[in-house]
């Protein structure tokens, strides 16, 4: 069975990981290490397996936020979910983790990059705040046509990521999350680039966006012909501020991969 997502630039969500470390301010209110709480909570109950991989991963920190404890936990079934998926979907892999973490053994991502080559009729959107492992490990694994390779960029300060991202070169789509955008990023590098998603952070403790923010790095893919999306205005309660960025809802998605297009259209 699919993994449905509410997450508006994806169709499905794939976790064969679970657990991981804050890096960067972005880190701060991790919607994942809120969820692990949960799911952990459910484990404890019938029916709940699947939960069982999120046990250890989070606790509360000193001032009740929940956050990531560093432990790593590998889901071996949930390995070849992507496989029992007959209708092509774009796949968020990891919404849970991040496949780059040092945490993860090499073996594993290998694995995972297999389960991808061999399920070409879905696009899977792999987005990591570590891109220099993935860099580091970039010649030891398979790169097929349809894995898109992202990294978080949530201000300036983390725009370097972006140099990492762009040096893998086989991979065929490259994209940014700005997500939780925190400050301006006015001249976003967008060289190699070919997607680019904004959004606001949403949640308990939210921080806020600045229009001018979004709308800088929107007139910039604009005028570099990158495709934008905007995901979200943020907030405590994101249904009301909704995402939509003067009077129009901006949800341009890259071209898919060569290969997944083809065997979409079989």
């Amino acid at each position: 069975m699919a993994i449905g997502s509410s997450i508006e630039w994806t169709e499905a969500t794939w976790n064969p990981v679970a657990g991981c470390t804050a890096v960067s301010p972005g880190c701060l209110n991790c919607y994942a290490a809120r969820m692990a709480l949960r799911l952990e909570a459910c484990s404890a109950g019938r029916g709940a397996s699947g939960c069982v991989k999120y046990v250890g991963t989070a606790k509360r920190a000193r001032d009740g936020r929940p956050v990531f404890t560093g432990k790593i936990n590998t889901d071996e079934k949930a390995l070849d979910l992507p496989r029992s998926w007959r209708r092509p979907r774009r796949v968020f892999v990891n919404s849970m983790s991040d496949l780059f973490h040092e945490g993860v053994p090499l073996e594993f991502i290998r694995r995972v990059f297999t389960v991808m080559q061999e399920c070409p009729r879905h696009d899977f959107q792999v987005l990591t705040k570590r891109p220099e492992r993935a860099v580091a490990l970039a010649n030891e694994l398979p790169w097929p046509a349809n894995v898109w390779m992202g990294t978080s960029v949530e201000s300036a300060v983390y725009t370097h990521r972006i140099d990492s991202l762009r040096s893998i070169e086989r991979a065929a789509i490259r994209f940014l999350s700005c997500e939780p955008l925190l400050g301006p990023i006015p001249k976003l590098p967008l060289k190699d680039i070919d997607w680019v998603i904004v959004g606001g952070e949403s949640g308990p403790g939210s921080r806020p966006m600045e229009r001018v923010w979004v709308e800088q790095i929107r007139d910039r893919c604009v005028g570099e012909g990158v495709a934008f999306f905007f995901k979200q205005w943020g907030g405590v309660q994101k249904s009301k501020t909704g995402r939509r960025l003067q009077d129009q809802e901006w949800s341009q998605m890259p071209v898919s991969s060569k290969a997944t297009r083809s065997t979409r259209a079989a």
